[in-house]
């Protein structure tokens, strides 16, 4: 509202929407200005075209905020006994779930009745889409969407019917009875980006950081150690198990409600001149209709010619590549020791206060890398130690344990529990925790469902689990036994040992929420 009243734009846009008969797409925020007002920020007036407020979600109600992930729309009855015909915006939609990313929402009303086109579900039913005359908004992401969301854009722009010219028919959903309803839980595909010894981008992955090939024969051995100098450890080639791109769309078509790229290689040390990862963000964004999230090296930064640049620029700059949203790692930990060092208190200048006040905390993913501490007795030891429910035990036989914290890709320790650093990160605008286990790293023996508990219980924002996923039914297990959101993996996705669309039926066996793509 700020930018439309510096530019002077506020009554050619309130005259243009009050027409109604040209056309106007409006997306999250650009549903939200139509409304009278946000109490966003401390309270924003709107284009007052819409009755209502934007209000943010009603916490008590105990559920995860932001609002993150893929939900069902209904209909609106407009006062009948049953929907009406849809809109043209959402005639080609059917059942499907779309992707919302807010923290605040619009709440449908006798006066704003006429204007709204669908509601969905999140402690409370809230406004998902407006329509009157041409028109539409959307709180939900069409681009972010999927090929559902790509039907919503070719409602707009061409109303009702078939797919448009060269588009795929989207697959059906299945019957409403037969899936769970409401906010499905999210299967991300997660990949691990770095260049090889020949200066290409690969997709790689090893147990306990360790991504590179076991030198294969004498000669090759011999040649790596030559090469590598003396008292050099001879190694093999780093793990290739394909090009991002490529990869990232193979898992956008297998249905993967989300993509994640780690950058985690030396390039992301100049994140500005970074051509490559910037180029890889670029081309995934013209094939994958999902959210997509970088991480590695999104922090102060200065380029080999000494130019300097803040955590925000290098965020903008993933940001204008494609990337919805960054991941912020090392430089979190940090941020949470001095936040416990002041007292509790915050003092604008982390990357992700900065970045969260400029881009809203949706935005904002806080990537942990902790392991366990084995514990004899829980008041040994000033960290939240928890009771071990797994049947591990430490080397002492110890039943407790807490989670250190670890920097540098989990080359250092940190006198921080993995609970501790989400609390501060979440009270510093962090909108998501990412929460790997170093333990659990390459196992395959499921995620730590500990660990996983403990963070989902201590924060109130979406946390994604992390390491160790070896079948499907442990992402059935993880979404039964803790309140995380999401979750994500990656080796058995590259090597094809799991496939997404069997996790999402081991989902549905269990009854869990999910997107059918």
């Amino acid at each position: 509202m700020g930018a439309l009243k510096e530019r002077k734009l506020l009554a050619a846009l309130r005259d243009y929407v009050a027409a109604g008969d040209r056309p106007f797409l409006g997306i999250c925020l650009g549903l939200q200005l139509l409304f009278e007002g946000s109490e966003e920020n401390g309270g924003v007036e709107g284009l007052g075209l819409i009755p209502g407020r934007v209000e943010r979600f009603d916490e008590s109600k105990g559920l995860p905020i932001p609002h993150i992930g893929w939900n069902d729309l209904a209909l609106a009855t407009k006062g009948g006994a049953s929907p009406p015909p849809p809109p043209p915006l959402l005639s080609r939609l059917g059942d499907r779930r779309v992707y919302f990313v807010h923290s605040f929402r619009a709440v449908p009303s006798v006066a704003n009745a006429e204007w709204v086109a669908a509601t969905s579900e999140y402690a409370g039913d809230f406004v998902a889409a407006l329509s009157r005359g041409s028109v539409a908004a959307t709180q939900f992401h069409p681009e972010k969407s999927g090929a559902a969301g790509l039907d919503v854009l070719r409602g707009f722009l061409e109303g009702p019917g078939g797919p448009g010219p060269g588009a795929s028919p989207s697959p059906a959903a299945p019957p409403r009875a037969a899936r769970a309803r409401g906010l499905a839980k999210r299967v991300i595909a997660c990949l691990d980006v770095r260049a090889n010894d020949a200066g290409d981008l690969v997709v790689t992955k090893g147990d306990q950081y360790d991504v590179r090939e076991a030198p294969s024969g004498e000669a090759q051995g011999g040649a790596r150690a030559a090469a590598s100098g003396p008292g050099q450890p001879a190694s093999g080639d780093v793990r290739n198990l394909g090009k991002p791109v490529d990869l990232a769309a193979r898992y956008y078509a297998e249905g993967a409600d989300e993509v994640t790229f780690l950058n985690i290689t030396g390039f992301r040390d100049a994140p500005l001149a970074d051509l490559p990862m910037l180029a890889v963000l670029r081309a995934a964004s013209e094939r994958v209709f999902v959210p997509l999230t970088v991480g590695g090296g999104i922090r102060e930064a200065t380029d080999p010619d000494g130019t300097r640049h803040s955590a925000l620029e290098v965020a903008a700059e993933y940001f204008r590549s494609g990337a919805d949203k960054v991941s912020i790692g090392s430089d979190a930990v940090e941020a949470a020791l001095a936040w416990y060092a002041r007292g509790r208190r915050g003092d604008g200048g982390s990357a992700i206060e900065r970045i969260s006040w400029a881009y809203g905390a949706q935005a904002v993913v806080v990537s942990v890398d902790p392991r366990r501490v084995w514990v004899a007795d829980p008041r040994s030891t000033p960290r939240p130690a928890v009771r071990v429910t797994d049947g591990r035990r430490g080397p002492g036989g110890e039943e407790f344990c807490w989670w250190q914290c670890t920097v540098r890709g989990g080359r250092e320790g940190r006198d921080l529990d993995a609970v501790e650093l989400a609390v501060a990160c979440e009270a510093l605008g962090a909108g998501e925790i990412l929460l790997n286990c170093i333990d659990r790293d390459g196992t395959g023996e499921g995620f730590d469902l500990d660990l996983v508990r403990a963070v989902s219980d201590a924060v109130g924002i979406p946390v994604i689990a992390s390491s160790g996923a070896g079948r499907p039914a442990h992402f059935a297990e993880v979404f039964a036994a803790t309140g995380c959101s999401a979750a994500l993996a990656a080796g058995i996705f590259h090597r094809k040992e799991v496939g997404i669309s069997e996790v999402k039926g081991a989902m549905d066996e269990a009854g869990i929420p999910s997107r059918v793509a």
